[in-house]
């Protein structure tokens, strides 16, 4: 066989994966919303329209705010828990960002800018003053960006894991499967084939790579975040997250402009290089920083019952 024969032969096998992937992107079963959470039923579970899209999200408890921001490709459910416990003490808010988790998938490039308008847009739709927020990985980012911006919302920060440094790190250093995928969602068709071809072992796989240990990831949370997956534009809104990914690191001009608190919470086993977390700790005026041994990148999940000590001790300092 000629090389010209070997080429036309490899184009045709692309070809044919690429439309195997949109069949099967059309025959998976498009997911049905919970009424309930599955870890809390007695929690309701609210919407709320910002401009555009509508997000779901949950209060729970009474006492000062806490809004919990959640990982990017999670959703609220990522606090089950730590929810609980700080429910006792606080007024606690969680909600999906657009394109994420139940909310609306909205054509937006979700870009960092779009994530913190969401969220400073929800802070401002439920009327939340005062309050704490502690976001995990990006979801730290937002907070300290809105922190540096003097939200007036914002009383203080804690920020787990904080995702503002590209690329050395990330959900890439999960896992070669997270590598792969991720890598390879940056290529022209490729990527879009890549996501469409999706499935629940590689999801998981990749979510396991963020924790000290695969046993933390609850099965309900597994499962729901492969079928959110599967709602219809939510591959392309994520492919569009991805080709934003190199910009976060902006958010570091404006961590001096800080005057709130600040606690900078990392899992000992997070991906984060050191010269990362020191980057932070030196930009961030008086910010104070706290290891959990025997964590990694989603550190409610892996150590709930420390997180929840670490959050309650710096709310009454």
């Amino acid at each position: 066989m000629d090389i010209y024969a070997v080429i036309v032969l490899v184009l045709g096998c692309l070809a044919g994966l690429v439309l195997v992937s949109y069949v099967v992107e059309w025959l998976r079963p498009v997911p049905k919303a919970p009424a309930s959470l599955a870890w809390a039923p007695d929690i309701a579970i609210e919407h709320v329209d910002l401009v555009g899209p509508r997000v779901r999200f949950i209060r729970a408890g009474a006492g000062p705010n806490l809004v919990l921001l959640h990982t990017l490709r999670t959703q609220l459910d990522i606090f089950q828990r730590i929810i609980p416990s700080l429910a006792q003490h606080f007024t606690v808010y969680a909600f999906d960002y657009p394109g994420h988790g139940w909310s609306d998938i909205p054509a937006s490039d979700y870009a960092p800018e779009d994530f913190y308008a969401w969220t400073a847009e929800f802070l401002e739709k439920l009327d939340i003053k005062d309050a704490m927020l502690a976001g995990v990985s990006i979801g730290a980012t937002i907070a300290l960006v809105l922190a540096a911006r003097e939200n007036p919302r914002v009383a203080r920060v804690v920020a787990i894991n904080p995702y503002d440094y590209w690329p050395s790190g990330g959900v890439r250093k999960s896992s070669l499967t997270a590598r792969l995928i991720l890598e390879g969602a940056n290529v022209p068709i490729l990527g879009a084939t890549l996501m469409r071809l999706r499935n629940r072992l590689v999801s998981d796989r990749i979510m396991e790579g963020g924790l000290a240990s695969p046993a933390h990831l609850p099965g309900d949370l597994a499962k729901e975040l492969y079928e959110t997956g599967n709602r219809r534009g939510h591959y392309k809104g994520f492919l569009s997250l991805l080709a934003h990914e190199h910009r976060w690191p902006e958010a570091r001009k404006e961590y001096p402009s800080i005057k709130v608190p600040v606690l900078l919470v990392y899992g000992e086993q997070d991906w984060a290089p050191e010269r990362e977390k020191a980057c932070d700790r030196a930009l961030i005026p008086g910010a104070g920083a706290q290891t959990v041994a025997s964590g990694g990148h989603f550190l409610p999940l892996d150590q709930p019952d420390e997180l929840t000590k670490l959050i309650m001790h710096f709310a009454r300092a």
